[in-house]
């Protein structure tokens, strides 16, 4: 997961909002740290369920990086009262659990559906679908 948050991270420019959907332990707070890992910003990257939110300043030159975390957010309004869209154009912004929520921060996304098998170490999939004109090019990807 952390080496496929590195390539993705190739792909990101100021603006981008990645929406993360997965259960508990899919790899999504592992894969951000592979997206801040290769955006070279500050961490270290953890779950931000209890802050909700946190920024991670460059440390290149390049955007910061939101790491929101939704999960214990009860709607769109709580999502809104973050005042992300204050800051969505000039960071890369993640959304875990934000299916449902936060498709409404951009017209263009990435969305990310993760998912693994029952035991430990079981392999994830991970479906990426571009949402907008941003990433009208990508073609929906599986990995």
């Amino acid at each position: 997961m952390r080496e496929l948050g590195v390539r993705l991270a190739g792909l990101l420019r100021p603006g981008d909002l990645l929406v993360m959907t997965g259960h508990l332990g899919a790899g999504k707070t592992t894969l951000t740290q592979g997206i801040g890992e290769g955006l070279k910003v500050r961490g270290p990257i953890t779950s931000p369920t209890f802050v909700i939110a946190r920024v991670h300043p460059s440390l290149a030159g390049g955007p910061p990086l939101v790491h929101v975390d939704a999960y214990r957010l009860g709607g769109f309004a709580e999502l809104d009262d973050l005042d992300l869209d204050a800051s969505v154009e000039e960071s890369v912004t993640i959304v875990e659990w934000g299916e449902g929520l936060a498709e409404g921060l951009a017209d263009d996304r990435l969305e990310l559906i993760i998912s693994r098998g029952n035991g430990p170490g079981e392999e994830r999939e991970v479906r990426i679908t571009g949402i907008g004109p941003r990433w009208s090019d990508l073609e929906p990807a599986a990995g």
